[in-house]
């Protein structure tokens, strides 16, 4: 019987220099919904995302995509890292980036086809970048940067996103394209897994919430996680930060009653 969870992990273990980053993390998540992992600065939200995707060991735990092991499924999975962990220096236009998202379909050594450029163009459109299609990389801004790596993302097809902080540093132009882009891909079937630091923009951009500092404090529908309850637990108490929350939450109470 097919797995209904398009992600299953079990007691997920990551240390550095034996100080644990992530402790005995367990959650599911049901495909086609949009969620997102919030928390703390240093709650271990990208050392998850790395963790599941073999990207850094773990030293406990098992990890399933859509009921198997990841490497029976990775082309299944498409990934949008940190924009800060990329060489921006680097010598490539902006269309060669997002053909690379077509190298687990043709290969790393057949050439690029006519097909994976139409692609990659394709991609480009969807995200307003076609026009920046031969600039380097590193010439355009972080926002237009961010839409590139998503069109790079959109290319592979995939069936599962997983996308560490996205709107990180953008102009709201770029928040409102990938958005909409996210929710398209949700309508057409895929599953989206991202890690988000606005905590009052929760609420409207994800229908299902992971709350993890260090460890997964609550994990599950947005009406059950999101609660005042749950964000004291996890963000420790701040009350500066859960009087910016009030109308998102007095909006997301009166929902419930």
């Amino acid at each position: 019987m097919p797995d209904s969870n398009c992600l299953n992990v079990k007691h997920l273990t990551v240390c550095y220099d034996r100080k644990p980053a992530l402790w005995e993390a367990q959650v599911s998540i049901p495909q086609g919904t949009m969620t997102g992992i919030v928390g703390p600065n240093g709650a271990g939200k990208s050392t998850f995302l790395k963790a599941i995707l073999d990207l850094i060991p773990a030293t406990s735990g098992s990890v399933k995509f859509f009921g198997e092991d990841y490497r029976k499924v990775r082309h299944r999975i498409a990934y949008v890292p940190q924009r800060e962990s990329v060489d921006w220096d680097y010598p490539i236009s902006a269309r060669e980036v997002v053909v690379m998202g077509r190298y687990r379909s043709i290969g790393l050594f057949r050439r690029v086809s006519r097909e994976d450029r139409r692609k990659a163009d394709e991609a480009l459109d969807r995200v307003g970048m076609l026009d920046r299609a031969d600039n380097q990389i590193g010439s355009l801004s972080g926002g237009q940067q961010q839409r590139v790596f998503l069109a790079r993302a959109l290319v592979q097809e995939a069936d599962l996103y997983l996308m560490d902080e996205p709107f990180a540093g953008i102009d709201a132009t770029t928040e409102r394209v990938i958005l909409e882009l996210m929710r398209d891909l949700r309508e057409s079937g895929a599953s989206l897994v991202c890690v988000h630091h606005d905590l009052p923009t929760v609420a409207d951009y994800f229908d299902h919430l992971v709350l993890l500092n260090l460890r997964v404090v609550a994990s599950g529908a947005m009406n059950d996680v999101f609660t005042r309850e749950q964000l004291t637990q996890c963000y420790g108490g701040r009350l500066e930060l859960l009087s910016k929350l009030a109308d998102s939450l007095a909006k997301l109470e009166a929902l419930r009653s």
